[in-house]
C-alpha cells in the first residue's frame, strides 16, 4: 500500500515540498523542496485505503476525523500540492470508475424536488447564525464577491458584486423585482435603497435567512417596499420588470434546469430582464462532489453552460449577456477561510473541534478547486426581447458609475444622521 501511494504522490507533487508519513511508519518525501512545505500522517491503514480509492468523498472525511493530520502547513496547503498538476495526471482505476459511475448518475441522485428542496435549505443556512456573522462581510453576503481592483476589502468586493449585477438588471426608478433564493436580503435591499426599485420580492426557503431579512428590513424602514416569503422558487406568484438569482441555481439540479429558466420566464414581463449568477463548470458537463454533497451541500451541483443554454432557450429566452468570472471567487473564499480560522475556539464551543474541520476543509477545497480546477461563476442575462438592453454593453459601466454616487450619497446622509442618534440616546 505504501507503494501505491509513493506512486500517486511522486506524480502529483512535483513542485513544493510533501512529506507523508504512512500508517506503518514509513517516511515519504516527494516535490523539489519548495513551497508549500506539507507534512501529513496517516492514522491507520484504512484511511490510507479511503484515500487512495475514493479521494473525492474520504479525503475530508479522513481529514474531519483526524484520520488524516496534517503536522506542518494546513489542509488548504496539503489541498495545494495535490491539486494543482492533478488535471494533467490521469487518476486511478478506482478513481475512474466512481467518476464516471457518479456522472452517470448525477441526475437521479440529487433531489432537489419540491419535497427535499426545504430541507436541503435548511441543512446549511440554518445554521447557528454566528458562524455567518464570523465569516461574511457586514451585508451578509454568501455569494462570489467583485475584487475589481488591486487591494479591495471583502467588504468593498461584495458592494462592487451587488452594484456590478444591478448595472446589468438595468433596474428603472419605481420597477419591479423578484429576487429568487434572496438569502439575508442584502441585495433585494440594494435594489431598493440604491437602484430604486419600487417593489423587490425576496424568496428563498431558509427560515433563519428570511427571519433576519424581515427583520433587517424592518430596521431600515423599507417593510413598506421590500418583501421575504418562504417559498420555493417554483411557487412564486407575480409579473415583475426584473428577476435576479445571485447564487440558487446551484441547488436546482440539472433535472430541474428547464422548470427554474421557465419559472423566470413565467415571472417576467414581455419587457423584461433577469439576471443569472451561479458557480460553473467551465470544462463541460461534470458530476456532483459527493463530500460537498453529503456534508456541506446536499444535492448541490455546479452547473456547465451547455447544461444551461438549452433550458434557456427551450423557456422562451434569449441569452443578451454572458459574463465568466474566474479569480474573484479564490479571493472570496480566501476572506472567508481567514475570517473563520479566526472564530476557530468559538465555533467549537458552538459546535464541535469536528464541525470546524468540516468547514476548515469545505472553504480550503472550495478555494483550491477555483485555483487549479475549471471553475468559474457565470453570469447570464436573459430577456424576452433582444431590445431589452442596448446595443454595447457600455451601459455596465455606465450604470455602475450611477449606482456608485448614489451608494456616496447615501453613505453622507448615513454619516450626518449619525450624531443626531447619538444625541437622542443621550
Amino acid at each position: 500500500m505504501d507503494r501505491l501511494l509513493s506512486a500517486l504522490f511522486s506524480r502529483l507533487v512535483t513542485t513544493g515540498a510533501l512529506e507523508v508519513m504512512t500508517a506503518n511508519g514509513a517516511k515519504l518525501v516527494f516535490g523539489d523542496g519548495g513551497v508549500p512545505s506539507v507534512a501529513v500522517r496517516f492514522v491507520d491503514s484504512r484511511a490510507q485505503w479511503a484515500f487512495l480509492l475514493d479521494p473525492d468523498l474520504r479525503l475530508g472525511e479522513i481529514y474531519m476525523d483526524r484520520r488524516l493530520l496534517v503536522e506542518r502547513g494546513t489542509i488548504f496547503d496539503f489541498l495545494c500540492l495535490i491539486l494543482r498538476e492533478a488535471k494533467h495526471q490521469r487518476p486511478t482505476l478506482p478513481v475512474r470508475i466512481l467518476d464516471r459511475l457518479r456522472y452517470v448518475m448525477r441526475k437521479i441522485v440529487l433531489n432537489t424536488g419540491k419535497g427535499r428542496s426545504k430541507h436541503n435549505a435548511q441543512y446549511h443556512y440554518d445554521l447557528d447564525g454566528r458562524v455567518y456573522d464570523w465569516m461574511l462581510d457586514e451585508d451578509k453576503q454568501y455569494t462570489c464577491a467583485y475584487f475589481n481592483r488591486p487591494g479591495m476589502s471583502l467588504e468593498d468586493a461584495q458592494l462592487a458584486k451587488k452594484r456590478h449585477v444591478a448595472a446589468k438588471l438595468l433596474v428603472e426608478p419605481g420597477q419591479s423585482v423578484v429576487d429568487l433564493g434572496c438569502g439575508w436580503g442584502g441585495f433585494a435591499m440594494y435594489l431598493t435603497e440604491t437602484a430604486g426599485a419600487g417593489r423587490v420580492m425576496g424568496v428563498n426557503l431558509s427560515d433563519a435567512q428570511i427571519g433576519i431579512a424581515r427583520e433587517r428590513a424592518a430596521g431600515r424602514g423599507l417593510g413598506d417596499r421590500v418583501s421575504f416569503n418562504i417559498q420555493d422558487y417554483r411557487d412564486a406568484q407575480g409579473a415583475f420588470d426584473r428577476v435576479s438569482s445571485v447564487g440558487l441555481l446551484e441547488h436546482i439540479g440539472p433535472a430541474h434546469y428547464g422548470t427554474f429558466f421557465k419559472t423566470v420566464a413565467r415571472l417576467m414581463k414581455e419587457d423584461g430582464l433577469g439576471v443569472v449568477h451561479t458557480i460553473g463548470c467551465a470544462d463541460g458537463v461534470n458530476f456532483p462532489n459527493p463530500w460537498l454533497n453529503k456534508y456541506i451541500f446536499p444535492s448541490g451541483y455546479i452547473p456547465a453552460l451547455s447544461e444551461l443554454m438549452p433550458a434557456i432557450e427551450a423557456a422562451g429566452l434569449i441569452v443578451t449577456d454572458t459574463e465568466i468570472w474566474r479569480d474573484h471567487y479564490v479571493h472570496t473564499l480566501h476572506a472567508w477561510r481567514e475570517r473563520f480560522m479566526a472564530h476557530w475556539d468559538e465555533a467549537a464551543k458552538l459546535y464541535d473541534e469536528r464541525f470546524c474541520r468540516m468547514w476548515e476543509y469545505y472553504l480550503s477545497m472550495g478555494e483550491t478547486a477555483f485555483l487549479y480546477e475549471d471553475v468559474v461563476i457565470f453570469q447570464i442575462q436573459v430577456a424576452k426581447r433582444l431590445d431589452a438592453v442596448p446595443y454595447t454593453r457600455d451601459y455596465i459601466a455606465e450604470r455602475e458609475a450611477a449606482l456608485r454616487a448614489v451608494e456616496e450619497r447615501l453613505r453622507l446622509q448615513r454619516d450626518d444622521a449619525a450624531p443626531v442618534l447619538v444625541a437622542s440616546v443621550i
